[in-house]
């Protein structure tokens, strides 16, 4: 089995992302421009080292635990990649943990991302060895982004946040069944393009939530009507935010997760109840605590949390056109 070798340094970049968005529960995930960094190098010497700034630092596990150390080595593994003997992990921080901005998937997005770098020119993939800097918008990567989106789905265990840190902008994931043409075990992800007006405004909250809490008080079941519900309001969702933005406020009504969720966040949801009674496309960001809402570039500044506002952080953080990228150090 080939080894990666020790003397080599990547840096990697992951944005954060918005899952949900509404009715796109477990499908639908947005980027946002907010960053964790990673600087990962090799050695011969052997150990662990990883150091922690920014979000996270002191609460997170700086031992073989820590995320990005735990993927690496399973996307090794799934190479058929023995790890490097020392491996240090120099992490920057920018997505704020527990607050349904997507930061474990961002930090699983990284460690196959950087894995796959660091395993350049083991024979691979030929793509490998090509490109060394950080990608302009539209250029290929020097990892394969699909085995990316898919590793990093089946360990965080849902696409949509995973799938919009590795590709960027808007996506849509799914899971083939295995039925006729839908055949193959990887998760599927389509990029669409974001329509140029649509602007997002992110409020966030000084109080975590565990997404595991969240999804715990999700019904096994739900009804046939709000599943048709959920499913027409999905579809609009894709259509106004590529297409014609005057449809976001209908298209973020939800049926399936976010009333079920609402004991568990009551402060989220005072906060989307005000912002969709002003007008606002509001929605619980991921499992939350976080609110996000869909607006476009002349209506930011109305977007606003009034009397709450002390209690949130308002962001107007911008959606990469690109996902994770790396620089080969």
């Amino acid at each position: 089995m080939k080894q990666v070798p020790p003397g080599r340094s990547v840096e990697v970049r992951v944005p954060a992302s918005s899952a949900n968005l509404g009715p796109g529960f477990d499908s639908i995930g947005l980027a946002l421009g907010l960053w964790d960094r990673y600087v990962v190098t090799t050695s011969d010497s052997g150990g662990l080292s990883i150091e922690v700034t920014g979000e996270g630092a002191g609460d997170v596990p700086t031992d073989d635990r820590h995320l990005v150390h735990s993927t690496m080595q399973h996307t090794w593994g799934v190479l058929g990649v023995a790890p490097p003997a020392g491996l240090r992990i120099q992490a920057t921080n920018g997505v704020p943990h527990s607050r349904g901005l997507g930061s474990s998937a961002s930090a699983i997005v990284a460690g196959v991302v950087a894995a796959q770098a660091l395993s350049a020119g083991l024979g691979l993939d030929d793509r490998d060895e090509a490109y060394a800097e950080w990608p302009a918008p539209g250029q290929p990567m020097p990892v394969d982004l699909g085995l990316a989106v898919h590793v990093s789905s089946r360990l965080e265990g849902h696409p949509d946040n995973a799938s919009a840190s590795v590709l960027g902008g808007l996506t849509v994931s799914w899971m083939p069944d295995g039925s006729g043409l839908d055949r193959g075990e990887q998760t599927v992800s389509a990029r669409i393009a974001l329509h140029r007006d649509v602007e997002v405004v992110v409020f966030v909250p000084d109080t975590q939530l565990a997404t595991r809490t969240a999804r715990a008080v999700l019904p096994a079941t739900v009804p046939l009507a709000a599943a048709a519900a959920d499913a027409g309001r999905a579809a609009l969702l894709v259509h106004a935010l590529a297409t014609d933005p005057s449809h976001l406020h209908a298209a973020t009504r939800d049926w399936l997760h976010q009333e079920a969720r609402r004991s568990s966040y009551p402060e989220t949801m005072e906060l989307v109840d005000l912002l969709r009674s002003q007008g606002h496309a509001a929605v619980v960001s991921g499992a939350g605590p976080s609110v996000l809402v869909l607006s476009t570039h002349g209506s930011v500044e109305q977007v606003q949390a009034g009397s709450l506002a002390p209690r949130w952080e308002r962001l107007v953080p911008g959606v990469p056109e690109h996902g994770a990228c790396i620089r080969v150090r």
